[in-house]
């Protein structure tokens, strides 16, 4: 893998039977599991891979609220609050710390998108500072002209290596049952309802199954005839040498995204670059896309057609729950990185920052990221699939908001009060005849 992630053991007796079963160890399906074996709920988690081996250990790590859709904004405001407490909880380091969010930028129109955002964000409890230009130039300094910039000072950032594996670890030292290189090839159903899903080492029982399988939430969904709306995106990221500090949490400018990392190197992307690759899924689901295709939003996108149509978690086609699944034939998806991002970064930190000349990339990786049409995760039951629930299509937000949408999905499915509104996160918004809302923010 071309990234390291730390390990968990698997529980030692495989369990026959459980009150839930979540589908993935990604960040959402181990908080999931943490906040459902903290209420005592039994609770098995099963993974085809290894804890947090696809996107949750292959973001950016950062941990905002800042720039977020005003429908996330509670998700992420309590995820803040999880995030310090999680670590002492758990009793493992999650690498969480509030550094802050610096963004700056050269274009009149991101700073009057920020000042309306900023507006509404104040209303539902979030405050941020926004930046004159000179301020601006003060924080980040570089080459650019700044025209002003936003600052959140209670935002921050986690390690991606680190987070999911210590929630797992958590979880199971609450009583959850986790099971790795065990994928889930389908569900059990008995008179129209959840009874439990077919496992690659035979069936567990259980009334409750949540699927939070990233990229590979659709496929499966798919296989029982379910419609999850969804499109992977490839994003590219790396790690730099140790390098001079020009900030020290995250920076975002038009054209890079910064962390800087303990270890005095940083993280690196090109916020919005990435790659699509054609697939009967995409193709399938592309004019409910259309708002988000249209906006500038996906203008940087490379759109390719590749061996994925046939092949990975957007190809066609069925399979049996007795024999091989897609899901076994690629037990962790571990792409290529995108060439001409790394040096397009690498040049663009050097043009903008000349106390980084000089610095290169250590390593590198890229990662496939579940999105919804609207870029607003699905936390939604079934409706006509009783016992089933979907907490998917996180858009690449998902690190950075997931102890919050565990929460979330715990009280939903033990029925307790939620703490912010569900709406927002239903599956029926995108069959319903909702019209499907341009993307706000990234």
């Amino acid at each position: 893998m071309r990234v390291k992630v730390d390990t968990v053991a698997n529980s030692k007796t495989f369990p026959e039977q459980a009150d839930v079963v979540i589908i993935g160890g990604g960040i959402i399906g181990t908080s999931i599991c943490y906040e459902l074996a903290q209420r005592g709920v039994s609770v098995a988690l099963f993974e085809k891979g290894c804890i947090g081996g696809e996107q949750s250990s292959r973001n950016w790590g950062w941990v905002r609220q800042q720039n977020r859709d005003l429908f996330e904004l509670p998700l992420a405001m309590y995820s803040l609050q999880r995030w310090e407490t999680l670590s002492q909880e758990i009793g493992i380091d999650l690498g969480f710390r509030r550094t802050g969010i610096l963004y700056g930028t050269t274009r009149e129109s991101d700073m009057a998108k920020w000042e309306a955002w900023g507006k509404k964000a104040q209303e539902k409890g979030f405050s941020s500072q926004l930046l004159s230009a000179s301020e601006a130039q003060e924080r980040i300094g570089g080459a650019s002209p700044w025209i002003g910039g936003v600052w959140s000072p209670t935002d921050g950032q986690a390690d991606p290596s680190k987070a999911a594996p210590a929630i797992a670890t958590g979880a199971q030292n609450s009583g959850a049952n986790i099971q790795q290189q065990c994928a889930v090839r389908g569900l059990d159903i008995s008179g129209g309802k959840v009874s439990g899903v077919w496992t690659e080492k035979g069936l567990v029982k259980a009334s409750t199954v949540i699927c939070c399988g990233g990229a590979w939430s659709s496929r499966l969904c798919r296989r029982h005839g379910i419609e999850l709306p969804a499109a992977n995106i490839l994003g590219t990221a790396f790690k730099t040498t140790v390098a001079e500090e020009i900030v020290k949490g995250c920076l975002s400018t038009p054209n890079l995204a910064l962390r800087r990392r303990l270890d005095g190197s940083y993280t690196v992307s090109m916020p919005g670059r990435g790659r699509m690759d054609l697939a009967p899924q995409n193709l399938r689901y592309a004019a409910k896309f259309y708002p988000m295709y249209r906006s500038k939003l996906a203008k940087k996108l490379k759109i390719r057609l590749n061996s994925s149509f046939f092949d990975g978690p957007e190809a066609a086609g069925s399979w049996s729950f007795d024999g091989l699944s897609p899901f076994e034939k690629h037990r962790v998806l571990d792409p290529i990185p995108d060439g001409e991002i790394l040096q397009l970064a690498i040049a663009e930190i050097e043009r903008e920052f000349t106390a980084l000349k000089g610095i290169k990339v250590e390593s590198s990786w890229a990662g496939w990221i579940d999105t919804t049409p609207d870029l607003v995760p699905v936390i939604s039951p079934v409706s006509h699939l009783p016992g089933f629930v979907v907490a998917s299509g996180f858009s690449g937000h998902g690190f950075g908001i997931g102890p919050g949408a565990g929460r979330l999905a715990a009280e939903m499915v033990t029925n307790d009060n939620t703490f912010t509104e569900l709406a927002p996160y239903r599956l029926e918004r995108f069959s319903d005849g909702s019209t499907i809302r341009q993307p706000e923010m990234m």
